[in-house]
């Protein structure tokens, strides 16, 4: 596996993340450990949790495995934002919280410091600068190494960076957004924002919940009751039946399947290796039940779509920017 720079920073990275919800949910301690020992064998050195992820139970299954582990070979990456509690005080991005919530981290992370701290969503309640401050003391507390932010606009990325600037405060690094072939909205902007400024973009759901895994094909009328897009559907998660079972999403898979068939790949390598490429992109978060499917992610390294063969993705993948987008796009081309 080859290793990335986050964004502007010194932080090398493997080119693909092992992303850790569903150690401890989908997935038990056992086979948690083995997905992380196939993803270390593999070369793969970046690990994102969240507090959040079945209310602290993935940061303690990561922890347990880090124990017996050379932890400085390790990127670790965690967040903070969403519930762990009942309390007014216990959700958000307040000093109180994030204060909380790092210390609870490290505590079931066992670690005395986390790699990168991500902010997992925008807080309307919070004053920005609250929260950056924040952030700052604990890069300088040595608690944190780096920091990141996950769900954000573009124009809240670009204000939290103006503001670190600003005050000189610790900058995020990088962005964690939805990205994949099905869902590309961040390229109106986001990956701007984060191109000009030496941010990198860390995607979550590659494969957008098993959509492009392969499992789903044209013809279909209802999912396989035991996936993740089942259980969205049950759930009312963003990925559910409804929203994705359309004539574009079945053209996407069509020719993924095509393009993996040309060569010799898996849709879901296929799909994972077009993301790992895309312009801005550090490492794509790859999430596994099972062994079968971790491994099967891991063949998307070391090998390129052939342009020809890219350029078709792009085409039945594309999205029509509305306005200003649209607009702007065609003004520049004259």
């Amino acid at each position: 596996m080859n290793y990335r720079s986050m964004g502007k920073t010194g932080l090398r990275v493997s080119e693909l993340c092992l992303g850790a919800m569903t150690f401890g949910r989908e997935a038990d301690e056992v086979s948690s450990f083995a997905m992380m020992d196939a993803f270390a064998a593999a070369g793969g050195n970046f690990i994102d949790t969240a507090d959040v992820y079945t209310r602290g139970v993935s940061e303690e299954v990561v922890g347990r495995w880090l124990k017996n582990q050379q932890r400085e070979s390790f990127v670790i990456a965690t967040k903070v934002r969403f519930p762990m509690g009942e309390g007014v005080n216990q959700i958000g991005l307040s000093r109180k919280h994030i204060l909380d919530g790092i210390d609870q981290s490290l505590r079931r992370l066992q670690l005395d410091y986390v790699d990168l701290y991500q902010v997992h969503c925008w807080d309307n309640l919070t004053p920005l600068e609250e929260t950056l401050s924040t952030l700052d003391t604990l890069v300088k507390s040595g608690r944190v190494r780096y920091l990141g932010v996950s769900n954000y606009k573009a124009w809240q990325v670009q204000k939290a960076v103006d503001l670190a600037a600003q005050h000189g405060w610790e900058p995020f690094t990088c962005l964690q957004p939805l990205y994949n072939l099905l869902d590309r909205t961040i390229e109106w902007e986001l990956v701007e924002v984060c191109q000009n400024e030496g941010m990198g973009i860390i995607p979550w759901s590659p494969l957008r919940g098993g959509w492009l895994s392969g499992r789903y094909r044209r013809g279909m009328s209802l999912p396989d009751d035991d996936s993740r897009v089942s259980n969205a559907t049950r759930h009312n998660w963003s990925e559910r039946w409804d929203v994705y079972a359309s004539e574009r999403t079945w053209t996407v898979i069509d020719t993924l399947i095509s393009v993996g068939e040309a060569l010799g790949k898996t849709p879901a390598q296929v799909a994972l290796n077009w993301v790992k490429d895309r312009p801005g992109v550090t490492a794509p978060i790859i999430g596994a039940r099972r062994m079968e499917q971790l491994q099967d992610n891991l063949g998307a390294v070391s090998w390129t779509i052939p342009a020809e063969l890219r350029a078709r993705l792009d085409e039945v993948a594309a999205v029509t920017p509305p306005y200003p987008y649209d607009f702007i796009s065609r003004a520049l081309r004259g």
